[in-house]
């Protein structure tokens, strides 16, 4: 493939499209050269005929930054008034300089970062926790970060998305809603999707999928993944990827088709209750722990967490079930998350105590002092198998070679 150049006007001429960047339709592109050739008038002619209001480019793979994403690039994009946000594949070994990738493509120009992590996060709770603080503090708490990862949270039981979505962590979520790739339909992702991911309280922008022409997937199906956005409520939409999809696929996008009568959306969040494990477990033992119940944040739901479970049903006038439900949910939310400091070896300390007594407090109250506490990744997460609904990594691999774009 021949190299590319682009051309650019300096970057301070350049105004930054206003609003939300995630708000609106989103096309992600992996390789800029395969996307229309590179040509940047091209991208943006297509992208006006399709409604599409920004571009997700992407800008590094684990610790290194693609060339592609560049100050030039962004600042053509922008002068046509399209919203470019930069995303990274990271990996979770070197989570220092992945933060420094991410930051650096901030530093290019990008009106928000999405950070794609997938199966190699599993179980890394230390490394994610590293990844966040060393990315906040060059980027800056208000930067707009989204996460774009495994739809099915109950599928990954030792996927750190509290941490990833957690305080400090990305305000955005954007779960990969791959229906025909996870061989579903796209009600049943809708309705799963949303399901586990509306306990971490971050606006949902489905990222559906505009590749394959194989079982489930067709212009129909696509009309109606935009169309349940809408039902659901969701603020934008985001496609994978450009380079894969067909013409009619990109019609399909700007098309939308009557609503199913029949239809009604899911928004009531997953309950756990004893025996319930994961990373959910984990969100709800943060928010007990904040409101006063001194119980250990090891993701299993045992008999400790059920009595604390209990305590605060009751000092919140809910039915005392024991059961982590919707209206549980909504209670428990609303109480601040103690926070977490993730280590590897495998002992717990209190960083700064919360009761003198080593019981769970039965009072609704927050704990005395409590506002850290340190925690080993739970020795069951080390050990467990992947169970992945998608078959792939997507947007994972080596860079392309060190070509931008042309106009």
């Amino acid at each position: 493939m021949p190299a590319c150049t682009v051309t650019a006007p300096a970057p301070a001429t350049i105004p930054v499209p206003p609003g939300n960047p995630f708000r609106g339709r989103a096309m992600w592109i992996w390789q800029l050269r395969n996307t229309d050739g590179g040509n940047v008038a091209a991208i943006v002619a297509q992208a006006k005929r399709y409604g599409i209001t920004a571009v997700y480019i992407k800008s590094g793979d684990g610790t290194q930054y693609w060339q592609q994403f560049s100050p030039a690039l962004v600042n053509s994009l922008h002068q046509a008034g399209l919203r470019v946000c930069a995303w990274q594949y990271v990996y979770g070994v070197h989570p220092v300089a992945e933060a420094d990738v991410g930051a650096r493509a901030v530093r290019a120009g990008a009106n928000c970062l999405v950070i794609d992590a997938e199966s190699q996060y599993q179980s890394r709770y230390p490394a994610a926790q590293t990844y966040i603080t060393r990315l906040r503090s060059l980027i800056g708490p208000r930067f707009p970060v989204g996460l774009a990862s495994f739809p099915y949270v109950g599928y990954h039981l030792s996927f750190p998305y509290s941490v990833f979505l957690g305080p400090g962590g990305a305000q955005y979520n954007l779960p990969q809603m791959y229906w025909a790739d996870i061989g579903t339909s796209v009600r049943n992702v809708y309705a799963v999707t949303y399901e586990y991911n509306e306990i971490y309280r971050r606006p949902i922008f489905p990222l559906g999928q505009l590749w394959n022409s194989g079982r489930g997937m067709s212009p129909r199906a696509i009309q109606l993944f935009d169309l349940l956005a809408e039902v659901y409520r969701a603020p934008g939409v985001s496609w994978w990827d450009w380079q894969s999809a067909p013409r009619s696929y990109f019609a399909a996008i700007t098309r939308v088709p009557p609503l199913p009568v029949s239809f009604l959306a899911n928004r009531t969040p997953v309950s756990i209750f004893h025996g319930s494990r994961g990373d959910p477990v984990i969100w709800a033992q943060e928010h007990l722990y904040g409101a006063g119940y001194r119980i250990a944040i090891n993701g299993l739901f045992g008999p400790q967490m059920q009595r604390a479970v209990t305590a605060f049903q009751v000092a919140h006038r809910l039915t005392p079930s024991g059961v982590i439900d919707g209206l549980t949910w909504d209670a428990l939310l609303r109480v601040p998350p103690v926070m977490v400091r993730w280590i590897r070896r495998q002992r717990r300390t209190v960083a700064i105590p919360v009761s003198r007594q080593g019981q769970v407090r039965s009072g609704p109250g927050p704990a005395a002092g409590a506002r850290t506490v340190t925690e080993a990744v739970p020795h069951w997460m080390t050990r467990l198998p992947t169970h992945n609904e998608l078959h792939r990594d997507f947007g994972a691999g080596t860079p392309p070679p060190a070509t931008s774009a042309r106009r």
